[in-house]
């Protein structure tokens, strides 16, 4: 491995002849070799945050690293919502959902997500991590088959690696390639997973044709839409509703941590399909509820798209404007519609250059590096708010313009 080839995975690096299970965790040293490249970019103490704009060591940062993509964690109905929730009904349900920990904010808020997304059913969890954990350990036994693509979030992974059920993967929204494994299925269910909007490319997954493919095979899909509830189609209502797939997909998940500007997720679908994943979803019963004020959050949020479908707009055209502007200044970056916009970058010295020369001169992206992307494949990943002024998208451009000359992508 050269000097600029981070690998943050170094957890197996072990021998036999390690005697302490904590040998790997002393050797670890990633931390420090991103810091004598400029500085390391992960768990940055963040001071305040006002949406499209925060503060780092007394410093404002224009933020276009955030999935608040709305902008509604700064909203002052939502922060109203929270902290009268958390006034009547304290700040923790100190309790599973199955035992003391159900809340007839659960049970309204199940209703409206249900209805929001077009499914008969849902059900919340604590997080979204956790959704993707409870659903598929819940859903998949010995004899079943998960299908997932290739570019799918790492939660729904573990949850098909935690699971009974055998994994298989399909490349990158490549339909004929998910044809190909679903042939090879054996005598028992399948489930085919795929992203709405996938996190790190922007890309919406090929929901018309995966779709069908999986009813063609006789499987169940299961569509993670943590990225593109409340930034695509009517009021928000994410992908399945932007590409009139939402009677096409027999399971919709989603998260409040991005646009409901909470945190939690939930799964949503027929009413039988529900109730097992309730009384068998792991994650969920072994885990304190969701607290009432962030249930509050995210129905004020529900609310307020329903009420002014403009923000929806809103991302969209800074997500357009973000991108064009980018294109025109000569940066490698995909076509598409939603807020995220990754920007091609290469190597790994030069992404986190740039990250360091661009905080410096006041903007916040992501550095994604390897192993979460291929060697010299580096991105820097970058998000826009329909909170984003014209203001803030031109002065972000003009850093973007002189720090790219700097390290001649632009």
């Amino acid at each position: 491995m050269s000097d600029y080839e981070i690998d943050l995975d170094q957890r197996h690096w072990t021998s036999v002849a390690d005697q302490d299970i904590f040998c790997k965790a002393h050797r670890f040293n990633q931390p420090e070799r991103l810091k004598s490249l400029g500085g390391c970019p992960y768990f940055l103490p963040m001071e305040d945050n006002e949406g499209p704009v925060s503060w780092f060591d007394g410093r404002r940062i224009i933020m276009l690293g955030a999935n608040n993509y709305l902008g509604l964690t700064v909203h002052q109905e939502v922060r109203k919502a929270a902290a009268e929730a958390a006034l009547r009904w304290g700040t923790s349900c100190t309790g599973s959902r199955i035992l003391s920990g159900t809340l007839q904010l659960h049970e309204r808020l199940e209703e409206r997500l249900a209805k929001f997304v077009g499914k008969e059913k849902a059900l919340i969890f604590t997080t979204g991590y956790q959704t993707s954990i409870g659903i598929l350990t819940a859903l998949a036994g010995n004899t079943d088959l998960i299908v997932l693509d290739k570019h799918a979030h790492a939660s729904l992974l573990d949850g098909a690696s935690l699971s009974r059920g055998e994994k298989a993967r399909f490349k990158h929204n490549d339909v004929e390639d998910l044809k190909r494994v679903l042939t090879s299925k054996g005598r028992g269910g399948c489930l085919v997973l795929a992203e709405g909007v996938y996190s790190m490319g922007g890309d919406l997954g090929d929901l018309p044709a995966l779709s069908q493919a999986a009813k063609e095979a006789g499987a169940r899909m299961l569509i993670d839409d943590a990225h593109g509830i409340g930034v695509l189609g009517a009021n928000g209502r994410g992908t399945a509703d932007h590409l009139g797939v939402t009677g096409d997909v027999d399971l919709i998940m989603g998260t409040f941590s991005k646009a409901l500007a909470s945190i939690g997720g939930f799964v949503a679908g027929p009413a039988p399909i529900i109730d097992f994943i309730r009384y068998f979803g792991r994650s969920m019963l072994f885990s304190t509820s969701l607290p009432p004020a962030c249930l509050a959050a995210v129905d004020a949020a529900l609310t307020l798209l329903l009420r002014e479908p403009d923000m929806v707009r809103r991302v969209q055209r800074n997500g357009g404007h973000w991108r064009t502007g980018l294109r025109d200044l000569g940066f490698d970056v995909p076509d598409g519609i939603s807020p995220i916009i990754p920007i091609g970058v290469g190597p790994t010295e030069k992404a986190l250059k740039m990250w360091r020369l661009l905080m410096e001169r006041g903007v916040y992206v992501n550095p994604v590096v390897y192993p979460a992307v291929p060697h010299d494949n580096a991105i820097l990943r970058t998000s826009v708010m329909s909170t984003h002024e014209g203001s803030h998208l031109e002065e972000a451009l003009e850093i973007m313009a002189a720090v790219g000359k700097i390290v001649g992508l632009a």
